[in-house]
């Protein structure tokens, strides 16, 4: 299965944020036995290409492995060289999603107007980041879905168990979960099994 299918099929894209990924295995085989599949590294921290490489080889296809935070076309190549999957924006960043679809790689360009989300689409962002979600919420998604119902949206910021189905049910095709999911002091304290239990809590929720 492509990425863009295991996304749409899973719904979760657990975003991985930490100062430096020496536990990335640990982490990433925690949100597996949880029932997420789809994991995405962030360049904000230390080893991130590294990590990537090092999942890909202890999980193989048990994981979708990709890379966020994404500014520069040549921190994508480097991703998509370590083994990256899917490459992921903040922001619309056009030579990035240039980079990956000159790869045969699937982008996922943050964007949060209609705009800038539109744009991402039409430079070839298969799948565009609603972000910072928290601030428009499920309302403003359907809001920005009425006159342009082809973009397939994933917010990412603020998306919770609370929330998460009403985000699907505004429109959106996938969610991206961060500090909610892998929270540092739990990653610090080699607590995996937290990890996994808040990924079933995520899985249980989105699947209603």
């Amino acid at each position: 299965m492509n990425p863009i299918d295991q996304i749409l099929e899973s719904k979760i894209v657990a975003i991985v944020r930490l100062d430096t990924y020496d536990r990335a295995i640990d982490v990433a085989q925690a949100l597996v036995a949880g029932g997420i599949n789809v994991l995405e590294f962030t360049l904000t921290g230390r080893g991130a290409i590294e990590a990537i490489s090092a999942v890909r080889g202890a999980l193989g296809d048990a994981a979708c492995v990709g890379v966020g935070t994404v500014l520069q076309q040549e921190e994508a190549a480097a991703a998509i060289d370590a083994g990256a999957q899917f490459v992921v924006t903040p922001a619309l960043r056009k030579p990035v999603i240039a980079a990956c679809v000159n790869r045969n790689i699937l982008a996922l360009s943050g964007g949060f107007t209609p705009t800038e989300l539109l744009e991402a689409h039409e430079a070839g962002a298969a799948l565009v980041k609603l972000f910072p979600a928290r601030q428009g919420g499920p309302n403003y998604l359907k809001d920005v879905l009425a006159p342009l119902p082809f973009l397939k949206i994933v917010p990412t910021g603020g998306v919770s168990t609370a929330n998460a189905r009403d985000f699907l049910a505004a429109g959106a095709v996938a969610l991206g979960i961060g500090g909610n999911l892998i929270a540092k002091p739990v990653v610090a304290a080699g607590a995996f099994d937290q990890i996994t239990a808040a990924a079933r809590e995520y899985v249980a929720a989105v699947q209603g």
